[in-house]
């Protein structure tokens, strides 16, 4: 039916917040894709969409109408996906947002075995630790390390990273060496943002500390923190696989090694648990992998 179709393209004219964007990325013409939405309209007796010369926005109706016929173009396609499965492994392009150093450490080993499973699969990924916003970009799956802060988005966990106190010998030398959890508050310490950047976590030995910790540093990159404590500016918190390469090359050393700081989640996020093959094996993969 018609109007199956112009649900289909009000999605993504919605999606976008554009009549032109959404225009071209279907390859048709701007007065085409305006004359069908408005035919919609009339259809359904109801405004969907608030036009203005620089934006378009969601009636109380058009919101009602977007969240329904999203699902249904979306069952659509994944519909006519799996059919294809039956006679093809997965293909297409893979978009994918990952944070660097988690990338670089712990899913470059995986990207190439999972790329080696599915020759028909191709990448295009974002080493980014900004916030990706997935129904106006062309990112399949966010990759992230914490909790998730956007509660309308599906997230799938993936693994937890264990994290342990890591300082250059050259800063032990010059500062000491803390014996006890409670003797960091006494040092400069490397903090990743976040809720927890002041007060750290320490589990060992059967008991729990929460020791409220300081400093001049405070950023968001893992790998900026492993080089600035390699460079001997502080004590910091790190997952073992990112600080292995400078403790074999001693430019760090583990401190307080009964004492672990609490897991980071890593988690998948999606816009949907309607997920095209791609993306479903590349998730599965990767959590399996991490997990083992």
């Amino acid at each position: 039916m018609e109007y199956l179709n112009d649900m289909a393209l009000f999605v993504e004219v919605v999606k976008v917040r554009s009549f032109r964007r959404a225009a071209e990325a279907l390859n048709m013409p701007n007065s085409t894709l305006s004359r069908r939405i408005s035919g919609l309209e009339k259809a359904i007796g109801l405004r969907l969409l608030q036009r203005t010369t620089r934006k378009i926005e969601l009636t109380e109706a058009g919101q009602l109408y977007y969240e329904r016929c999203k699902r249904i173009v979306d069952e659509a396609r994944l519909a006519h996906e799996q059919l294809g499965e039956m006679l093809a492994r997965p293909s297409g392009l893979l978009r994918a947002s990952l944070p660097v150093d988690f990338a670089n450490v712990y899913l470059a080993p995986l990207i190439a075995e999972f790329a080696q499973l599915y020759p028909g699969i191709s990448f295009d990924f974002d080493l980014t630790p900004r916030q990706v916003d997935l129904v106006s970009e062309p990112v399949d799956v966010v990759i992230r390390m914490g909790e998730p802060a956007n509660s309308n988005l599906i997230a799938r966990k993936l693994a937890s990273i264990q994290r342990f106190l890591y300082a250059s010998p050259h800063y032990l030398q010059t500062s000491g060496e803390p014996q006890s959890p409670s003797d960091l508050s006494g040092h400069e310490c490397l903090r990743l943002r976040g809720p927890d950047s002041d007060r750290w976590t320490l589990s060992g030995g059967g008991e729990t500390q929460q020791v409220d910790v300081g400093g001049r540093f405070q950023l968001n990159s893992v790998g900026m923190l492993r080089r600035l404590a390699s460079l001997g500016l502080g004590i910091t918190l790190l997952p073992e696989g990112i600080a292995a390469q400078d403790v074999a090359d001693g430019k760090l050393r583990r401190i307080l090694v009964q004492w672990q700081a609490s897991p980071v989640s890593v988690y998948a996020l999606t816009e949907t648990r309607l997920l095209p093959a791609k993306t479903q094996r590349f998730i599965e993969f990767v959590r399996d992998r991490l997990q083992a």
